[in-house]
């Protein structure tokens, strides 16, 4: 247990690392810059939140139902219509719940609200599946052990664009640069937490990761379809485009992490 334990806080530390360098982004910026930046930057983490979405959690979530009593699609689409439905429920609640924590309008204290709560719910699978790996090579076969450390840089460099993707929009927001970089490094701090939880019960965690990833696509897949992409393009005149070269640009750089690095 100690062993795996270990072996499991190295490697979610790595994932960690890497969001919270990837959020340091902020501190490589001027002052404010234009409101086309802003866009861009916007559809940017909507673009890596659609393919994190697709390649990391719902096929993968596809693919670990497959050979259970279920249909491998019922996961998929049951644990997408959850993660859909907390969303929604937190999109109501959160402009009640801190009113003025950002001093801010309340659209976009509610985006930036539902930005950082995506990304970390999306996070915590990550984590899961970390630990359980590590778990396995630990426990029973030493020989998985590279499988794992694969599995953590992948996830790792993978999680480096989405640090970017939370602290980047909140510096443009106005936010100062040490603020937006804590909000961006904490959405990954998840990770370690609930890696070595699972670690300490992989046994009764495993059979829940079909559902537990598509919680997370369906709540990332919310945020992307109801606050960043209006926001980025269709709330503003269409005379650039700089949203939808954001998106295309986000969702094009995170697919290549997911399939080469996956």
């Amino acid at each position: 247990m100690t062993q795996a334990l270990l072996w499991a806080a190295g490697g979610t530390g790595f994932t960690f690392f890497m969001t919270a360098l990837g959020a340091a982004a902020v501190f490589c910026m001027g002052g404010r810059l234009g409101e086309g930046f802003h866009r861009l930057m916007l559809g940017f983490a909507a673009g890596v939140m659609i393919a994190a979405s697709m390649w990391s959690l719902l096929i993968p979530a596809i693919e670990q139902a497959r050979g259970s009593a279920l249909p491998a699609w019922l996961p998929a689409a049951g644990g997408s219509a959850l993660g859909i439905a907390f969303l929604i429920a937190m999109d109501a609640l959160l402009p009640h719940l801190t009113p003025e924590l950002l001093r801010r309008d309340g659209g976009s204290h509610r985006r930036t609200a539902l930005l950082a709560l995506a990304v970390t719910l999306h996070n915590i699978p990550e984590g899961m599946a970390v630990g359980i790996s590590f778990s396995l090579a630990a426990r029973s076969d030493a020989g998985a052990l590279p499988a794992a450390m694969a599995l953590a840089f992948g996830i790792g460099v993978q999680n480096f664009p989405e640090g970017a993707a939370i602290s980047l929009p909140l510096r443009q927001d106005g936010m100062g640069k040490g603020k937006a970089f804590l909000i961006g490094a904490l959405s990954g701090i998840v990770e370690p937490v609930f890696g070595l939880l699972t670690v300490l019960a992989a046994g009764a965690v495993e059979p829940l990761m079909p559902w537990l990833l598509s919680f997370a696509a369906g709540a990332m897949l919310y945020v992307v379809v109801e606050e960043l992409i209006p926001e980025a393009n269709l709330r503003h005149d269409h005379e650039t485009h700089s949203g939808t070269l954001g998106v295309m640009a986000g969702f094009l750089i995170m697919m290549i992490l997911d399939v080469a690095l996956g």
